[in-house]
């Protein structure tokens, strides 16, 4: 998948992406088969309601605050995409999100 100006890294031992240097998702987090995405609390209310076998709260107050662990093997492969694209359009700057074009 392809966004905008998004780029690998790693962090705490485990792979992430950034767009304009902000994590936006990790992979391998909380253990393998798992990813995290960045959403406000209202769009994890969303995808855990939606999946949940798939999309749960992390922990603690990171959790409280939107970050989504991602039971990958759960997942529908469409739900993973949209969890992305939402969680970097919430960590872009307003301008490059107001550019995305995903058609």
């Amino acid at each position: 998948m392809r966004l905008p100006q998004a780029a690998e890294a790693a962090h705490n031992g485990h792979p992430d992406f950034r767009v304009a240097g902000r994590i936006f998702a990790t992979l391998g987090y909380p253990g393998r088969g798992w990813a995290m995405v960045k959403l406000t609390p209202e769009q994890q209310q969303l995808f855990v309601g939606a999946q949940p076998a798939a999309f749960a709260p992390v922990a603690g107050g990171w959790g409280r605050s939107g970050s989504t662990s991602v039971r990958l093997p759960a997942a529908r492969k469409a739900a993973v995409r949209e969890a992305l694209i939402v969680a970097w359009r919430n960590r872009a700057p307003r301008r490059l999100a107001d550019r995305l074009d995903l058609s």
